[in-house]
C-alpha cells in the first residue's frame, strides 16, 4: 500500500490535483467558465438595474427632453407644408421665396452649419470670399423687387386659373442655355 499511496500522494497531495491544472493550461475549466459568466451577468444586471433607481426627471427635464425632439418633425412637417402652401397659393408661394433669393451665401452656409451640428452630421467648412457673396446677393435685390412687384399686380387682377397665368413675365430669370437651346429645337 504504501508504494501506491505515495503515488497518489503525488498526485493528490494537499487538495491538489496536478492532472486538472495541467488540463487546464490547455483547455478551459467548463465549471469555472460558468462561474465567471453567471458573476458577469449578476454584474451586468446590476449596473442596468442602477441606471433606473434614479427618481423620475423633474418637470423642468422633461420639458428639455420634449423640446430636444420637437426640430425634426417640425423641420419635415414645414417642409411638406411648403409643398401644400405651393399648390394652395402659388402667388403667395412665389413672393416668399424671391425673399428667400436674397439671403446672402454665407447666411445659407451658416444656416446648413447650425442644421448639420444640430443633426449630429459634419459640416465640411468651405472658404469663400464674404465680399463677392454679398455683391452678387446685392446685385439681385432690384430684379427680385420687380418681380415681387409684377406678383402683386397679378394678385390684384387674380387671374381666372393657371392657364391665364405666363410665367415668362412674371419671373425675369437669368438666361438659361441649356434651357433657351432645348426650346430653340422645337417647333411653337
Amino acid at each position: 500500500m504504501g508504494l501506491i499511496e505515495r503515488v497518489f500522494s503525488l498526485f493528490f497531495d494537499d487538495g491538489r490535483n496536478i492532472i486538472r491544472e495541467t488540463a487546464e493550461v490547455f483547455r478551459e475549466n467548463t465549471e469555472a467558465a460558468a462561474d465567471r459568466e453567471t458573476r458577469l451577468r449578476r454584474d451586468t444586471l446590476r449596473q442596468l438595474a442602477q441606471e433606473f433607481e434614479h427618481p423620475r426627471p423633474g418637470r423642468f427635464d422633461r420639458f428639455m427632453n420634449g423640446l430636444n425632439r420637437l426640430p425634426r418633425p417640425l423641420l419635415a412637417f414645414g417642409t411638406i407644408g411648403l409643398f401644400v402652401v405651393a399648390m394652395v397659393d402659388p402667388l403667395w408661394f412665389a413672393s416668399r421665396m424671391q425673399g428667400i433669393a436674397v439671403v446672402p451665401e454665407p447666411l445659407w452656409w451658416l444656416m446648413g452649419a447650425i442644421v448639420s451640428f444640430y443633426f449630429g452630421a459634419r459640416h465640411q467648412a468651405h472658404s469663400q470670399r464674404f465680399q463677392s457673396s454679398i455683391a452678387q446677393t446685392l446685385s439681385r435685390v432690384p430684379a427680385v423687387i420687380d418681380n415681387t412687384a409684377r406678383l402683386e399686380a397679378m394678385r390684384a387682377r387674380a387671374p381666372a386659373g393657371p392657364e391665364d397665368v405666363d410665367a415668362a413675365s412674371v419671373i425675369d430669370a437669368a438666361p438659361n442655355p441649356a434651357l433657351a437651346e432645348w426650346q430653340g429645337g422645337r417647333p411653337r
